[in-house]
């Protein structure tokens, strides 16, 4: 169970570097049509913006290279953490 739920968290950590932009550039191109755009249009304007931001977030010193340390830590927690549940399960099975 434990190791099921540290899987979960880390697919969602990683899963939400990719979703954030994506779910960005939807809602971008909902406000652009909202007034009056065309979709197509819309897209052609939000996927350049949102590429620019994701551009600015990589070039921020440090800040990329800390969301990958956190979700490396998160796996090594989750790691150190199976593996004590694995040793009180095998002293429970004496």
């Amino acid at each position: 169970m434990v190791f099921a739920l540290f899987i979960f968290m880390v697919i969602i950590y990683f899963g939400a570097m990719v979703l954030l932009p994506l779910d960005a550039i939807s809602l971008l191109i909902k406000l652009m049509s909202a007034f009056g755009l065309n979709g197509f249009i819309a897209a052609v304007i939000a996927i350049p913006v949102v590429g620019y931001l994701c551009l600015i977030v990589y070039k921020t010193p440090g800040l990329s290279r800390m969301i990958v340390t956190t979700g490396v830590d998160l796996i090594k927690t989750g790691k150190t953490k199976v593996e004590a549940f694995n040793e009180i399960a095998s002293a429970a099975n004496i």
